[in-house]
């Protein structure tokens, strides 16, 4: 197999496991921990906070970004990788044993969300890191296609974690709530094993390794060479971050907890869409590889805010046929033309020797900004209006920001392949 199929297999699978260990924190979040780690009186409230610790982890991201891309970019691509792993797992697994506040008092929401932000420091690396080994070992005019092995990893997450969620929802209620929800988390322990064993296999592509120079502190260099680069990735992650969240995590927790939906029919959407997304990413991907990075990406946005208006009404319809359309159009269709040209576009806006630094820092900046609020700010919104249409004008809006964003940005889907460089290699 070659180094670039190679890369791209791991890139696929790391970040599949990666992903679902951080996803299933949100599925959880929408269905059952805001009971057994906030009890209240008011149910409201307890969304609201069980939704503040899953910003948290959000909040951790530019931090990991920071700090493991600068791993990354001075030690390597593949020790990153495999300590992002090893974080993410051992977190994961942590949470399925922890303790219930009925249990453990004030100090189980404070273990979850110390948790939760090792999750977050670890995701910070995760899909940076992942994309930039691929898209690397790609070259060519290809990076594109090349860049989706890891955003279809995530559209596999999104359907691993929902679709084991959905298992699990078999169980009497009582079982689900006593240990059934346990399970997805402590499953970390077992792709903890396997995502080591797969990216400890990759070599480091050679357009890392003959970087021109090395650089001591590579995000001073982003900021200080590249300061339009860095805004661009940070706006242009705002719709798409945001949409990621809106259907799996606040669509939940509003079809279950607001419209009184059955939990089993809103995760069939999810499962459902989330298989179509999985197809959808490469198509989106090779489509940017021929005509573009920012047209894909950008008509992904004003589609996406187009579609808001008509999900909310279909969910609100209470017909199960019409609440999976609604999620398959705007989770598995629409959403992947941000997130499939969005992998190589990134990468290719920085330069070797400080990519990761400034691909993690302002991608994941822009985490915090749009999804992690996303499930907070919508859950207040609604609770404020009574009604969704703030939460559609809100998405709306960060649309327009990315939007605009796009436009200041160069269009890279035709860049020449990056060339073998010599010169002094990149410290390790």
């Amino acid at each position: 197999m070659s180094q670039a199929r190679r890369a791209g297999v791991a890139a696929l699978v790391g970040t599949t496991l990666e992903w679902y260990d951080f996803l299933i924190y949100g599925t959880a979040a929408a269905l059952v921990l805001n009971t057994l780690y906030f009890p209240g009186t008011d149910p409201t409230a307890s969304r609201l906070a069980v939704f503040a610790t899953y910003a948290v982890g959000f909040a951790a991201r530019p931090i990991g970004g920071l700090v493991l891309g600068h791993l990354g970019d001075r030690r390597g691509r593949r020790s990153m990788l495999v300590l992002t792993v090893v974080l993410m797992g051992t977190a994961t697994t942590l949470i399925g044993l922890l303790p219930t506040y009925e249990q453990l008092g004030f100090w189980a929401p404070v273990a979850l969300v110390v948790l939760r932000l090792v999750q977050g420091f670890a995701a910070g690396g995760e899909y940076a890191g992942a994309v930039t080994l691929a898209v690397e070992h790609a070259g060519g005019s290809r990076r594109g296609l090349a860049g989706a092995w890891a955003a279809s990893g995530f559209a596999l997450a999104t359907l691993l974690s929902t679709g084991i969620f959905q298992l699990m929802l078999l169980l009497p209620e009582a079982d689900f709530e006593s240990w059934g929800w346990r399970v997805p988390f402590l499953l970390g322990s077992l792709l903890l094993v396997a995502g080591v064993f797969i990216r400890r296999g990759v070599a480091e592509p050679a357009a890392f390794t003959e970087a021109v120079r090395p650089v001591r502190v590579p995000l001073l260099a982003v900021l200080r060479e590249r300061p339009r680069a860095f805004a661009v990735v940070v706006g242009a992650r705002l719709a798409e971050n945001s949409f990621a969240y809106l259907f799996p995590v606040f669509g939940v927790a509003y079809a279950v907890d607001v419209l009184g939906v059955e939990r089993q029919v809103t995760l069939l959407a999810v499962v459902i869409a989330a298989a179509v997304q999985v197809a959808a990413v490469p198509l989106w991907a090779a489509l940017s590889d021929r005509v573009g990075r920012r047209p894909v990406y950008a008509a992904g946005a004003v589609a996406s805010a187009v579609w808001l208006a008509p999900f909310f009404l279909l969910v609100q319809s209470l017909s199960p046929a019409l609440l999976v359309l609604g999620f398959v159009v705007g989770l598995g269709v629409l959403y992947p033309a941000m997130l499939a040209p969005q992998a190589a576009y990134f990468a290719e806006l920085f330069e070797p020797g400080t990519r990761l630094s400034g691909f993690a820092g302002a991608r994941e900046l822009g985490s915090v900004l749009a999804g992690g609020l996303l499930p907070f700010v919508a859950t207040a919104l609604v609770a404020w209006s009574g009604h969704w249409w703030p939460v559609a004008a809100y998405l709306t809006l960060l649309s327009a920001v990315t939007v605009v964003a796009l436009s200041f940005g160069p269009e890279t889907g035709r860049l020449a392949p990056e060339p073998a460089r010599g010169g002094t290699p990149v410290s390790r």
